[in-house]
């Protein structure tokens, strides 16, 4: 039996979920239950991995499961983009058709979003509001030019804007040059997630605030799901859990769970607005990799996120000592760009859990007879997550496509990790190094 040991642990602070009206009651799961397949992990991979089985198979029973509120983990904790281009890592690998069928993938998930978005009116903010790569200083330049380089290589669309024109648009001149690319979309994370949730097939069943303790096998070869109110038993158990699928035996020592953060204002008056030159729904977010991602929301409020943590515990590695002084940090990268605006609170500051490796590596496919995973996104969950739980409800159903060909050639296995307490004290040290190199674009 493959035991749980440590389960979501996240703050109760998040903007984007404190800003939705209440949810209803959630269900759980109550006594001895039975599904044609469970999905565990109910954020963009699993509602995405849930929505595809049950399009496939009507009648079916199909599950999903998750610890917490659906919107209220990881995959309602981002900064809203979601991202056509492959990440800053994947963007440097040196074979093209590798960074396009990435590319491929990722605007297919966009284009699946939209779809739902639009065909059952959810409200998330969504908007083609395309993404600034903005750079501060001399650091900063050096890896926007290396950023300007890698887009010629793959041949995309972009465009340089220079501090006056930036400055016209973020209504600060903090940043020397940014480049815009046209593909991001923009997006208020927990209400997208939500509105999914809502708007599944009605063959799917959501079972909230309902964790998973252990998987095992009974004597007729099904998986029994034991929960702390009931059971399930099923022949299909799909994890869409991302740095939580070590703690269903799989991947364990591949996942580096790392926690990010992020503070916002509450909404800019019109005054406000006015008196520094801003302009509503933009998202930034820095060439150099460690440093600050700003964003202005459709409802005008400033976000700031900066700040990497080694979580090992998850969100039990994070004390309120710890998040008041990122608070603190999140303040003076605020005042650094919009000076003027220090009347103005922050009303939320929060944090979240996502799953990386060492070499970056995306997990797809079966790990036991009748379990399927995917797992680590690297950072882009939006966009990742929406598309690989698709793929792989195909994969779990022999439904065979270019994509799913795809997917299976740019995913592979997390390298090891070195083992504790050497991992812990080498991604510290690392997280270190880096803030203080970045610290003139933080």
């Amino acid at each position: 039996m493959n035991s749980i040991v440590k389960l979501p642990y996240d703050d109760s602070t998040c903007g984007w979920y404190e800003a939705l009206p209440p949810p209803a009651a959630s269900h759980r799961l109550q006594g001895q239950q039975s599904a044609d397949h469970v999905v565990i992990g109910a954020g963009f991979a699993g509602l995405s991995a849930a929505r595809r089985l049950a399009e496939h198979l009507p009648d079916a029973r199909i599950l999903l499961v998750d610890a917490q509120r659906v919107g209220y983990g990881a995959s309602g904790r981002n900064s809203g983009f979601v991202i056509d281009l492959p990440h800053k890592f994947a963007l440097e690998h040196p074979d093209p058709q590798h960074k396009q069928r990435l590319l491929g993938l990722n605007r297919s998930a966009i284009a699946q979003l939209e779809s739902l978005i639009n065909q059952h009116g959810i409200q998330c903010q969504w908007s083609h509001a395309g993404k600034y790569q903005g750079a501060v200083g001399d650091r900063g330049l050096a890896y926007l030019d290396h950023f300007q380089g890698l887009l010629d290589n793959l041949g995309e669309t972009y465009s340089v804007v220079e501090r006056r024109e930036l400055a016209s648009v973020l209504g600060t001149e903090h940043y020397s040059r940014a480049i815009f690319t046209p593909g991001c979309y923009l997006m208020q994370p927990a209400a997208l997630v939500r509105g999914l949730r809502d708007s599944l097939p009605a063959n799917v069943e959501v079972l909230e605030e309902s964790p998973i303790r252990g998987l095992e096998r009974d004597a007729s070869g099904l998986w029994v799901l034991n929960g702390d109110n009931g059971a399930i038993r099923t022949p299909s158990v799909l994890l869409s859990t991302s740095i939580f699928t070590q703690e269903f035996g799989y991947l364990r020592n591949r996942l580096l769970p790392v926690m990010t953060f992020a503070s916002w204002t509450r909404p800019l008056t019109d005054e406000e607005m006015a008196s520094v030159g801003i302009q509503p729904d933009w998202g930034l977010t820095p060439a150099d990799h460690a440093g600050t991602t700003v964003r202005m929301t459709q409802d005008r409020r400033l976000i700031i996120r900066n700040t990497y943590k080694h979580v090992p515990r998850y969100g039990r590695s994070v004390s309120g000592g710890t998040r008041d002084k990122i608070r603190e940090d999140h303040r003076k990268a605020f005042l650094d760009r919009y000076p003027t605006l220090s009347r103005v609170p922050f009303t939320h500051t929060w944090g979240g859990t996502y799953a990386i490796s060492r070499n970056f590596t995306n997990f797809f496919g079966k790990v036991n007879e009748g379990v399927h995973v995917t797992a680590c996104d690297n950072g882009v969950g939006a966009a990742w997550g929406t598309v690989s739980g698709r793929l792989l409800a195909d994969k779990v159903l022999g439904a065979d496509s270019q994509q799913l060909q795809d997917i299976q050639a740019v995913t592979g296995m997390p390298s090891l990790n070195p083992p504790e307490p050497f991992l812990g004290m080498g991604v510290r040290t690392r997280i270190r190094w880096a803030a203080w190199n970045s610290r003139s674009e933080l």
